[in-house]
């Protein structure tokens, strides 16, 4: 499903060049939840983007279902993403939109019909347990609301992948576990690929079926999660 083949990324600073993804080799299967675990500065979060080219690789092919990322056009690319929801750690929405409002947005975008847009935006309102705040704004919201908003929204195209990037590492211990709920659900109910970046073992021990450890922009490991303990 997600091929990444020999992947990397750098950055260049006033004073020298980082890198911060060194040759990663990842496979991904369809309906899996696979998570990517390392410290703070290790490359987990630029290896998220590379798989929807947020970031564009500098070597290496990424692979998307039958796709060559690498090798797309802008618009090509922005077609190929539709089938890419993503949720960050800090939300990203749009605070001057309702919670219906935000979720619209990538409909709107890709010019879905007003029907279909307040149809799809119910559905995944509903799903995510929101539909009750339909018509607030975000400053109305708790941290975990505002999440549950950014998940609907990367829903609302109906994707096939849906990249999280330290979804849970603003919100306190039980907010974070009925979010993984959400996710776990998702993965069930629509067979969703999900690839979660994150620094917190429980996460993984929660909801992934393999993880990869990154370290100074390597993938060291790949293996399968144990659910028999903890």
């Amino acid at each position: 499903m997600i091929s990444l083949h020999q992947v990397s990324k750098s950055f260049m600073s006033s004073a020298s060049q980082f890198q911060a993804v060194n040759s990663v080799s990842l496979q991904v299967q369809e309906g899996e939840i696979h998570g990517i675990i390392g410290t703070s500065g290790a490359g987990k979060s630029t290896l998220l983007r590379l798989i929807n080219l947020l970031e564009k690789p500098d070597t290496g092919r990424v692979m998307v279902g039958n796709q060559d990322l690498t090798h797309m056009t802008e618009k090509e690319l922005r077609e190929a993403r539709r089938n890419i929801g993503m949720i960050f750690q800090s939300f990203n929405l749009v605070n001057n939109r309702t919670v219906s409002g935000n979720v619209s947005i990538p409909l709107e975008l890709v010019g879905i019909p007003k029907r279909e847009r307040l149809e799809r935006v119910h559905e995944f309102l509903q799903f995510v347990g929101l539909q009750h705040k339909s018509k607030q704004y975000p400053s109305q919201l708790s941290g975990g609301e505002k999440q549950r908003v950014a998940i609907a929204r990367a829903l609302a195209n109906h994707p096939k992948v849906l990249l999280c990037d330290e979804p849970t590492s603003s919100l306190d211990p039980s907010t974070t576990e009925g979010i993984l709920d959400v996710l776990k659900q998702l993965n069930r109910s629509f067979g969703l690929t999900i690839v979660i970046v994150t620094h917190e073992m429980d996460v993984i021990r929660n909801m992934c079926h393999n993880v990869s450890v990154m370290e100074s922009g390597r993938l060291v490991e790949t293996r399968v999660v144990d659910h028999t303990h903890g």
